[in-house]
């Protein structure tokens, strides 16, 4: 009789994992986003730390996630300058760009997801910068406990204006690409 009881309990916890999911919490610290943006001329890349977030998995797909960056902590890795690096992460920071003192994070919610297939899902969300929510979809790749992705941003739906052909006509070579990256590697525990 025991081992019909231990069979049983074994059944009911697997079948729970199954049927209700399994939600991991990422961790912070092993975790990153690297930012780049561009411009004609030149190129500029950073970091925004991840505060917050988990992902629920069932039967092999994400069916729930929830990110939060904290756009305080953007940062800039090309410029070797101190006084060049802090003036453009103080003018990221800056309502030219992020508006980090009203705004100080970034979400991301999962709305669905496609079944993980040969390690890779296509995740589709919403995405709030600035106060402003965008459905976006992209793919994230899955190796263990570590998932990784390349997300392209445009800013411009976002309120995100300086130097952008889509709101200042004439700018030449002084405009800003509207479409930035993020490559993220999220780490769960």
């Amino acid at each position: 009789m025991k081992t019909v009881n231990i069979v049983l309990v074994s059944i009911v916890l697997f079948s729970g994992n199954v049927l209700f999911g399994q939600k991991v919490e990422v961790n912070p610290k092993a975790s990153s986003v690297e930012w780049h943006g561009k411009k004609i001329g030149t190129n500029h890349d950073g970091n925004i730390q991840l505060k917050s977030g988990f992902i629920e998995l069932k039967d092999n797909q994400i069916v729930e996630g929830k990110f939060v960056m904290d756009m305080t902590t953007i940062t800039n890795n090309d410029l070797k300058n101190e006084g060049y690096n802090q003036k453009l992460v103080g003018h990221l920071k800056s309502d030219d760009f992020f508006g980090v003192e009203k705004y100080p994070t970034a979400h991301f919610i999962v709305t669905k997801s496609s079944k993980f297939s040969n390690g890779k899902a296509t995740i589709t969300g919403d995405i709030t910068i600035k106060g402003k929510t965008e459905s976006i979809s992209f793919d994230v790749v899955r190796s263990g406990e570590v998932y990784t992705s390349s997300v392209e941003i445009d800013r411009s739906k976002f309120d995100v204006r300086y130097d952008s052909s889509s709101f200042f006509k004439n700018l030449g070579d002084k405009a800003i690409d509207d479409i930035f990256t993020l490559d993220i590697k999220l780490v769960v525990n």
